[in-house]
C-alpha cells in the first residue's frame, strides 16, 4: 500500500520524529544515507500559532530534505489547526504529522502528545480539525494505548483512520512502558489487517536485519527508525541493500565514522550558527558515533569537553594516528 506522500521506494524507510535529534543537520545527513521519508522535532502548536521563534525554525527545512512531514502536538483542536494551517501557508512540507505518541512529562503536563489517547473523543476532534485546515496530507502517529488496560491499538487505528488519517504509524508500546520491554509487532500486523490506509511500523528497529524482519513479520508499509539511528546513519544504506537482496556491508571503519561525524557536525555550524550553543549540542552526536569503537569510553570523555569543532578533529586524527603509522 503506498504511502499518501512521495517516497523513492514501495517500502520506505522514514525517519523518526526526535526532540534534539531530527534537526536539519541529522535529517539531511540520513537522507544522503538512504532515508526515503524525514520528519521534524515535534513541535508545540501553542508555540507555533503564537509564533515563538525557536518553535518555527524547527519547522525549516532545505529542499534536498524533501520528503518531509512537520510533527505537531497538542490537545487544543484549535491551536492544532491554527498550527496546521501556519505551517502549510508558510513552510510547505508534504505533510502534517500528528504527534499522539510521546510519553514525556513535559509534553503530558498539558494532555499532549500520548495524553490524549485518555480521551479518543479529543484525538478525533484534533484530527478533524487539522485536515479541514489543510490541502497537505494529514498522518498520525501513536503508541498502542495509555495503559495495559487501555491497550487497543486496532480501535485506536481505526478510529484514526475515520477522522480522516491519511497514513498511520504504531509504536507498538503503551505509553506507560515508555521505551522498555519488546514492542509487540503483533499489534503492528493487526492494525496492518485491519485499516484500509498505509501503517508504518515503529519500535525497536536497531539494526538492517531488524527492518527486514519486521516488513515480514508485520506486512507494514514502511519502517519508522528512531534510537536505532543515532550515530548510525549507515542503518538506512545497509536496510535498504538488504531489502533489495545484497549483502550487508561490513560496519563503518573509525576513520568514516568520524568522516560522516564531522560532515554532521559542519552541517550544524552552518545550519544552526557558528556558536558555542551548536558545539554543546552537538557533543551528544559525536559520542554516538563512537560507539563500539575501541577505547570509547575514553574517546568519549574527550569529546564531551570540547568548545569547536576543530578540537573534535584534532582528537579524531589523534585517534586515527596509530592506525596509519602500522598502515
Amino acid at each position: 500500500m503506498r504511502l499518501p506522500y512521495p517516497s523513492a521506494h514501495d517500502f520506505a524507510l522514514i525517519l523518526a520524529p526526535m526532540a534534539g535529534v531530527s534537526e536539519a543537520p541529522f535529517r539531511q545527513v540520513c537522507r544522503r544515507m538512504g532515508a526515503d521519508v524525514v520528519l521534524s522535532e515535534f513541535l508545540s502548536s501553542e508555540a507555533i500559532r503564537r509564533r515563538i521563534r525557536n518553535t518555527l525554525e524547527g519547522a525549516e527545512f532545505e529542499e534536498c530534505e524533501r520528503p518531509i512531514g512537520i510533527q505537531i502536538y497538542g490537545a487544543d483542536p484549535d491551536a492544532m489547526a491554527q498550527a496546521t494551517a501556519l505551517i502549510t501557508e508558510h513552510y510547505r512540507p508534504e505533510f502534517i504529522d500528528i504527534n499522539f505518541g510521546c510519553p514525556v512529562k513535559k509534553v503530558l503536563q498539558r494532555n499532549g502528545g500520548s495524553g490524549c489517547l485518555r480521551d479518543l473523543t479529543i484525538v478525533d476532534r484534533i484530527i478533524r480539525a487539522c485536515v479541514a485546515a489543510t490541502h497537505l496530507q494529514v498522518t498520525v502517529k501513536t503508541r498502542s494505548g495509555w495503559n495495559d488496560d487501555s491497550r487497543d491499538p486496532v480501535g485506536i487505528a481505526l478510529r484514526m483512520q475515520d477522522a480522516g488519517a491519511t497514513a498511520f504509524t504504531l509504536h507498538a508500546r503503551t505509553r506507560t512502558k515508555m521505551f522498555g520491554g519488546r514492542a509487540d509487532w503483533d499489534e503492528i500486523a493487526r492494525v496492518v489487517e485491519a485499516l484500509t490506509i498505509p501503517v508504518i511500523g515503529n519500535g525497536d528497529i536497531q539494526t538492517a536485519e531488524d527492518v527486514v524482519r519486521m516488513k515480514h513479520h508485520t506486512r507494514c508499509a514502511g519502517v519508522m527508525i528512531g534510537r536505532g539511528a543515532f550515530g548510525n546513519p549507515w542503518l538506512f544504506r545497509d536496510a535498504r541493500g538488504l531489502l533489495a537482496g545484497h549483502l550487508k556491508p561490513g560496519a563503518p571503519s573509525a576513520a568514516e565514522r568520524f568522516r560522516v561525524a564531522l560532515e554532521h557536525a559542519r552541517l550544524a555550524i552552518r545550519l544552526q550558527g557558528d556558536t558555542r550553543k551548536t558545539v554543546m549540542e552537538f557533543r551528544k552526536h559525536l559520542g554516538w558515533y563512537t560507539r563500539g569503537l575501541h577505547g570509547a569510553s575514553d574517546l568519549r570523555q574527550r569529546l564531551f569537553r570540547i568548545e569547536t569543532i576543530a578540537e573534535a578533529e584534532h582528537i579524531f586524527l589523534e585517534y586515527l594516528a596509530p592506525v596509519a603509522q602500522v598502515a
